[in-house]
């Protein structure tokens, strides 16, 4: 069976060449119980100061965490991924249609980015949610704490 192609979570991009991206490419520990629904990502981040590419991992709750927190995104707010274990990736969303982007990734990178978001930004991007969902469904159950199986549906 063929690895999925890399799907972006994130892409967000402006004419003046300020781009920040969060590109999942698969799962981090394949048909591992513990680690097969975590997700492998990277996070490129670029403007006329920085060229940057750094890993993440995405855990279901991230993504939970990341599609809530885009329903409720208005100006004034702010939408992330990650944080508690490593880097973090803040969206604020302005009144005149700007996005502040905060990446911080403990001991190696701190930058914040201005990015001019297309009108339609926050509707592509839970659409992007839904296709990274798609390419890597949950496929491994809680049954209890530290107690693992695979999803009765899971496709192999």
């Amino acid at each position: 069976m063929t690895e999925p192609a890399p799907t972006d979570l994130i892409h967000l991009e402006d004419a003046d060449g300020n781009r920040c991206i969060v590109r999942v490419t698969g799962r981090f520990q394949p048909g591992i119980l513990t680690g097969h629904d975590i997700l492998r990502a990277d996070v490129l981040v670029s403007a006329s100061f920085i060229e940057a590419r750094l890993d993440v991992l995405l855990f279901q709750h991230d993504l939970d965490a990341w599609q809530q927190d885009l329903s409720d995104l208005v100006p004034g707010r702010q939408a992330g991924i990650g944080g508690d274990r490593g880097l973090s990736l803040t969206l604020h969303m302005h009144e005149d249609g700007w996005l502040s982007v905060t990446v911080e990734d403990p001991d190696r990178l701190t930058t914040l980015l201005g990015i001019r978001a297309e009108e339609n930004w926050v509707h592509k991007h839970q659409e992007d949610l839904q296709r990274v969902r798609q390419t890597w469904p949950s496929e491994v159950i809680e049954t209890a704490p530290g107690a693992y199986e695979w999803c009765p549906d899971r496709k192999r």
